[in-house]
């Protein structure tokens, strides 16, 4: 933590001091706090992941032939090396920590785009609620939550962040988005009509494609892997 804030934005020293914040903290002391950011090579801002082995509906999932969680690439590679283990892990038990949402808005600030959760999900109804947090002292920034937890969606006519899109992710593949929720993902075998990720085609990366942060898409479809 640092000295008291001086000579702030007004209208940020606002937002911050009605989320209860009323000193400076340093990107180390926030890295510290929350287990810092993770870095996709196909994400255009960085993102922030907890372990795969924390999902609720999607540790079912994964044991299910034709769902998108069924073979998690969060499972592979270099998920398992001992360092992201931990790393991940520390990221989980952070969410507890009394800072977690001023340290994750002091490494979020500046960035264009973020995604929540490139591995992991939500954990419960006050860790959306605590997103929500986030998002409010970042008004700059887009942010993209992918779930399959649908028991901690909003209620109807709750308010969401202005700046957060939150994809409900199709429990089966190539399936039909529901009316449970205004945006969708879909994992598909063969795309149909609509948006599908470009990603694959331009080397497993986003590049100027800003899909899945935009409102006025409703589905993003995903080729299986």
């Amino acid at each position: 933590m640092g000295p008291p804030i001086k000579n702030q934005d007004s209208s940020r020293l606002d937002r911050l001091q009605a989320l209860g914040y009323n000193r400076i903290m340093k990107k180390k002391a926030a890295s510290k706090i929350t287990g810092g950011l993770s870095a996709p090579g196909k994400m255009p801002e960085g993102s922030y992941n907890l372990p795969a082995r924390a999902c609720q509906t999607g540790a079912k999932l994964r044991e299910i032939p034709g769902t998108p969680c069924y073979g998690c690439y969060a499972f592979k590679g270099r998920y398992n090396f001992p360092n992201v283990k931990d790393a991940l892990t520390r990221r989980l038990e952070s969410l507890q920590h009394p800072d977690w949402v001023q340290a994750m808005t002091v490494l979020i600030k500046g960035k264009k785009f973020f995604r929540w959760h490139d591995s992991g999900d939500l954990q419960s109804s006050w860790h959306l609620q605590q997103i929500f947090k986030v998002c409010e002292a970042t008004p700059d920034t887009q942010h993209w939550l992918p779930t399959q937890e649908r028991q901690y969606l909003p209620l109807e006519g709750s308010s969401v962040p202005k700046n957060l899109i939150i994809r409900l992710s199709n429990a089966k593949n190539d399936t039909m988005p529901g009316q449970a929720w205004s945006h969708w993902s879909t994992v598909v075998t063969k795309p149909r009509a609509g948006h599908v990720c470009p990603a694959p085609e331009q080397g497993n990366n986003c590049g100027s494609c800003r899909a899945c942060w935009n409102k006025d898409v409703k589905e993003v479809q995903y080729k299986i892997h």
